[in-house]
């Protein structure tokens, strides 16, 4: 599925099936997210992480048929149309890596923005990113559950928001493919006062993937960003 980018040349325009499709998975994955959110659990694409979950192997291993079965449905929705993935090399190695760096300090900026911000609720802490003592006895559970939000959450929200999303999206036009996947990428998640941070998350990673033509950048960002949230949550 990884190919070099060819030259642009006319596409067949993406069925109104396979959008409708993508709609209402992305909005059972909000709807599930959201009642836990209220019910006081956590979903399926919360990123919440409490002590027990990151030291648990049951989490990666729940985690992963989570994202195993949602891969699954992506794949299903993109059948036959896989280039609608945008799983390919992106233009030029070097200038993605710079739009990158842009991105991510731009994610960063916002992010020291929406701290200085009163809210009920930090984005930090409903999301779960708190505190979590290191336990070297619990390391391997550890690792495994870095795996899942740094590498397989990634690689899966990619290919689901900036893949096929934004390319089911894409006749609405540039920046509304944009804004509207990063509008659901945040709703995705089933979080209030976070949508500050994980919306414009979201269209910093649309707006990477319109100018490279490739989700693989988005990926590298996505996954620096889990995995900091990771590492950070252990050492301070």
């Amino acid at each position: 599925m990884l190919v070099e980018v060819e030259a642009a040349q006319p596409r067949p325009r993406p069925s109104q099936a396979r959008l409708a499709c993508w709609i209402l998975f992305v909005g059972l994955i909000a709807a599930v997210n959201y009642a836990a959110r209220f019910a006081g659990g956590s979903g399926a694409g919360s990123g919440g992480v409490s002590h027990q979950e990151v030291y648990s192997y049951s989490t990666f291993a729940g985690g992963t048929i989570v994202y195993a079965v949602w891969l699954g449905i992506v794949l299903l929705i993109v059948i036959d149309r896989f280039d609608l993935l945008a799983l390919r090399l992106p233009r030029g190695w070097g200038r993605a890596l710079g739009l990158a760096l842009a991105a991510v300090l731009a994610i960063f900026l916002w992010e020291a923005v929406v701290s200085y911000i009163p809210l009920p609720q930090s984005p930090g802490n409903e999301q779960g990113i708190t505190n979590v003592h290191w336990e070297p006895a619990h390391a391997g559970a550890f690792a495994a559950n870095f795996v899942l939000f740094a590498v397989i959450a990634p690689f899966v929200e990619e290919l689901t928001f900036r893949g096929a999303g934004q390319s089911l999206l894409r006749f609405l036009g540039r920046v509304p493919s944009i804004l509207l996947v990063g509008v659901a990428f945040g709703l995705a998640h089933g979080l209030v006062e976070a949508l500050l941070v994980l919306v414009p998350f979201g269209i910093a990673l649309a707006w990477l993937r319109d100018r490279t033509g490739s989700v693989l950048p988005g990926m590298l960002v996505h996954a620096i960003f889990n995995g900091a949230a990771l590492a950070v949550i252990v050492v301070r």
